[in-house]
């Protein structure tokens, strides 16, 4: 249930509202709106009353019930505003929203080694990326297949930061390697395969770094707000939800089905920032172009696209990744998209 109170409402009767529902064993969370004050409650509110809630005080607009399960995550909840994530990175702030120029997150699969993964976080820096992604914990559908470097991929990560100022987006896998990760990434990203580890979720959910969360691989679209939903029950609500393929029938041309349709129905369903990953929703790299491009014209607030200097010789998804020149070319023709939807801030200049 929401709690919608009068423009210009006093702080001190939205206090006592609070105060009135913690006692009722309720969890208010006050959402400060651009024109109203919003007041979420979590909890058992099925035998609330919203004609009874609304006599409580005179500022109170009206009460209204979430129908979703997915409560925190609903669009309902928030009474229609959308939520902006900010993360800081050492370039500054860099903002997920639907309001805001789309976010472009770039890098290889996986962390092979220093030189490779500095030489790529300044080549896609250079060509408009904002964070650098790169594996150090990589889930394999082989035990035999590379997992990746683990702790000492965290310090490359580390220094490629360093060396760029890019922000950077990593995998966790496991509530043990939680802190480490966390310690490097600006964005903690919770991976495909993991969307329904419930007890990871709840500990990723309670730390303070912004949260990527990936669509897992047959998931619906509740079940995937579902597993949000458990990342902001923990107290962390700067989620961003990452569409980036899903398993169909048809495997023989594509290595999963890109569903771009999820982009607006999720901006129907939720409040959360949007990011598309064609690269994992393609598995070719000739077809991520067209489909980074087809994301930004139906809404995406990011795009994660997989860059190596040699795919060829990648340890990890190869065949679906770019080459830095590739990913040159491709931001200035995502520019010429993302201006014509108001959603690039400025020209990129051609890189060399």
């Amino acid at each position: 249930m929401i709690i919608v109170m009068k423009s210009g409402t006093p702080d001190q009767e939205i206090q006592g509202l609070e105060q009135q529902m913690r006692e009722w064993g309720l969890i208010p969370e006050k959402i400060v709106g651009q024109s109203q004050v919003v007041i979420g409650l979590v909890g058992e509110t099925a035998s609330l009353d919203p004609e009874h809630i609304k006599d409580l005080s005179p500022w109170i607009e009206k009460a209204v019930r979430v129908s979703k399960p997915y409560k925190r995550v609903s669009r309902e909840f928030r009474h229609g505003e959308l939520s902006r994530v900010a993360v800081s990175t050492p370039q500054g702030t860099v903002y997920f929203g639907e309001q805001d120029p789309v976010v472009l997150v770039a890098g290889p699969c996986s962390v092979e080694n220093e030189d490779m993964i500095v030489e790529t976080a300044g080549r896609v820096k250079a060509a408009g990326a904002a964070f650098l992604r790169g594996g150090a914990y990589k889930p394999r559908t082989s035990p035999y297949a590379f997992q990746g470097h683990g702790e000492s991929a965290l310090d490359l990560l580390a220094a490629a930061r360093e060396a760029t100022g890019l922000g950077i987006i990593t995998e966790v896998m496991d509530t043990a390697d939680l802190e480490k990760v966390a310690a490097i990434a600006d964005v903690v990203q919770i991976g495909a395969r993991n969307m329904q580890n419930f007890p990871l979720l709840k500990a990723v959910g309670g730390q303070e770094k912004p949260v990527l969360l990936k669509r897992g691989l047959s998931a619906t679209i509740e079940e995937w707000l579902m597993a949000a939903e458990y990342l902001l029950a923990a107290g962390n609500a700067n989620v961003i939800l990452c569409e980036r393929g899903i398993r169909s029938f048809d495997r023989q041309f594509l290595r999963n089905t890109l569903d771009l349709a999820a982009v607006p129905v999720l901006r129907s369903l939720t409040h959360l920032p949007i990011m598309v990953d064609p690269s994992h929703g393609t598995g070719v790299a000739a077809f991520v172009p067209v489909m980074a491009k087809a994301a930004i014209a139906v809404g995406t607030d990011a795009l994660m696209i997989e860059v190596h200097p040699n795919p060829a010789q990648a340890l990890s998804d190869g065949p679906q990744s770019l080459t830095p020149d590739q990913f040159a070319t491709l931001t200035q023709e995502l520019a010429v998209i993302g201006q014509a939807v108001g959603r690039w801030p400025e020209p990129i200049a051609a890189v060399v």
